[in-house]
């Protein structure tokens, strides 16, 4: 008989769900701004120390909020990393700014922070970073580097809730982060996101680009006597009957992190025998970070391994795939881009990434038979066979 099949991701259910998702069906108020939004707000602002956080419609409206906010134009470029996922760029080039497309260090694949200075223009309105499966990116240097050009840090968070550089939360450094909550991620409502606003200077007006460009959340504080349409915006509100499921998940919080911390592990601790006789590289957390654990993955040394290997475990009844392609090797990419790239180690990563299957409820018979069937591949063999 075959084994049922293992699936890469599967969302988490922390148990609440249904209950709280009843109780706005009851109370009438399913739109945006309701209490069970006010609670998610609450919770990510205690538990990552920041100003405010809005919750949104989706990741990547948040990071059209914060090309927003920073009033990015056409004739404004921003820095990225190429191997990142379309969203984290396209938010930018909405608005008229032209990328300039960064390589990424081989050892936690985040944007190479050696790399930025040179790409500084006087056009540079911001660096985004991506905080890739859950391992900062380093966040001093780059801070440092930003601060010196007097451009903003907008850190992609959609992989690093929870986790830490250097003590601190990500997605509380840059002068702007997001958050997303697609099924995808560890802790989701299905399609939603957040805006992290660090620099409390953006937190009224961020408010106002939620609300489709009015004074309307004013009003519901009783601060004005009747709402008006002020300044630009689109509906980027989060509707409550979503929050109430993102809710219950983020209570949950540590037992999500732990099962995918103790996967995580389990991982590292099976596979490394195997990975450093194949050459072959695990994903690496620096000392100074704390992983938020978003994803697991191999770096094999050529697309025909990754392929051989995937073909092998899809045999044996088990999912993995690739992940981001370079943005600087994309149609639009080229398009939009501000000058050519040279990204050779994105290059390499995307040919040879392939995830494993990973989420908070794996169980050990499904770790086991994972590694087991990595463990049997013998690379020289499969390319001959």
């Amino acid at each position: 008989m075959t084994d049922a099949r293992i699936p890469l991701t599967r969302p988490f259910t922390a148990g609440n769900e249904l209950a709280y998702m009843a109780q706005v069906l009851a109370s009438g108020h399913l739109a945006g701004a309701g209490p069970f939004t006010r609670k998610c707000e609450a919770v990510l602002e205690s538990e990552l120390g920041v100003p405010r956080v809005l919750l949104t419609s989706s990741g990547t409206h948040a990071l059209e909020m914060a090309a927003l906010l920073l009033n990015v134009g056409a004739g404004d470029e921003v820095i990225a990393p190429s191997f990142t996922f379309v969203t984290t760029v396209n938010a930018f080039v909405l608005r008229g700014a032209r990328p300039t497309f960064v390589d990424i260090r081989p050892d936690t694949l985040n944007i190479d922070e050696t790399q930025l200075e040179r790409h500084i223009s006087p056009r540079t309105k911001a660096i985004l970073v991506t905080h890739y499966a859950g391992v900062s990116c380093e966040m001093d240097p780059i801070l440092e580097i930003a601060a010196r050009h007097g451009v903003a840090v907008v850190e992609d968070n959609a992989h690093g809730l929870f986790g830490g550089y250097n003590g601190k939360p990500l997605g509380s450094m840059g002068t702007l982060a997001t958050l997303s909550f697609h099924e995808s991620k560890n802790f989701t409502c299905g399609e939603g996101g957040a805006l992290i606003i660090n620099d409390e200077q953006y937190a009224e007006r961020a408010e106002i680009l939620r609300e489709k460009g009015t004074d309307r959340a004013r009003f519901l504080r009783g601060e004005v006597d009747k709402y008006r349409w002020v300044d630009l915006g689109s509906s980027y509100l989060m509707a409550d009957v979503v929050a109430a499921l993102l809710y219950a998940q983020l209570e949950a919080r540590d037992r999500i992190q732990e099962g995918r911390r103790r996967a995580w592990r389990l991982y590292v601790d099976r596979l490394s025998d195997w990975a450093r006789a194949g050459h072959i590289r695990l994903p690496t957390a620096p000392a100074n970070c704390d992983p938020a654990y978003h994803l697991f993955y191999l770096v094999m040394p050529s697309r025909d391994q990754r392929r051989a290997l995937s073909t092998h475990l899809a045999e044996r009844n088990i999912y993995s795939t690739f992940h981001f392609l370079p943005l600087h090797h994309s149609p639009m990419g080229r398009r939009v881009a501000a000058r050519p790239s040279d990204c050779p180690i994105s290059e390499s990563v995307a040919d040879g990434l392939l995830r494993l299957p990973f989420f908070a409820q794996l169980r050990d018979d499904q770790i086991a038979r994972v590694v087991n069937a990595v463990a049997e591949f013998d690379i020289r063999r499969e390319l001959t066979a």
